[in-house]
């Protein structure tokens, strides 16, 4: 039997992450009753999304132009790369406005029970921003990995470290350890041991 369109809107509207079918029927009712200044307009910003979005040649982000506005922006440092795993961490890092650098998204981290190897990532891409130009300067002189504090995000930092071994770029990671405005009571076992082991000066 074939589904109706209203529940063929709902089924896909679930496969969105946080969205469950309770929520997926909520949201696609909402939609329904605001046809005019909702879900007209959405159907539209997502037609020309799908035909208009694209990766970035350079760095994998995400934009309407072969090369997103971050790497064509002369503002930004180009000697400092921040390596993300997806490109929802690369948006996460901007919105903190602590960043003036470079990007390259990996489009996720090694795992071996998911079979994904440096082959199924965008590790070669970012070897090939590292070389040195013609003259033998680094265009690239820090590579800082923004990864997953689980054991695929840490094993993925260890492999781009070892591969940067001795290529004359400083290779750091983001700070672990307790966040602004975290009462110690609240935190995990981990994030207190990476916050004693990481500790500084006072």
């Amino acid at each position: 039997m074939a589904i109706s369109d209203i529940e063929r809107l709902i089924q896909l509207l679930a496969r969105l992450p946080g969205l469950g079918p309770r929520s997926a029927r909520r949201v696609a009712l909402q939609m329904i009753k605001k046809r005019e200044t909702l879900m007209l307009p959405l159907a539209a910003a997502l037609q020309q999304a799908a035909e208009s979005i694209r990766a970035c040649t350079i760095c994998g982000n995400l934009d309407t132009q072969e090369t997103c506005a971050i790497c064509r922006d002369p503002e930004r440092d180009a000697t400092i790369i921040c390596v993300a795993e997806e490109v929802g961490d690369l948006w996460a890092i901007e919105r903190s406005g602590a960043f003036k650098g470079r990007y390259h998204v990996l489009g996720g981290t090694l795992s071996a029970l998911d079979g994904r190897g440096p082959d199924q990532l965008n590790v070669a891409a970012l070897m090939d921003r590292l070389r040195p130009a013609d003259d033998g300067t680094m265009p690239v002189r820090e590579v800082i990995l923004a990864l997953s504090v689980t054991v695929d995000g840490q094993t993925t930092g260890h492999y781009i470290a070892e591969r940067l071994a001795g290529a004359g770029v400083s290779v750091t990671r983001l700070a672990h350890g307790v966040p602004v405005g975290g009462e110690l009571d609240y935190l995990d076992d981990g994030t207190l041991s990476a916050a004693l082991k990481a500790r500084g000066p006072a």
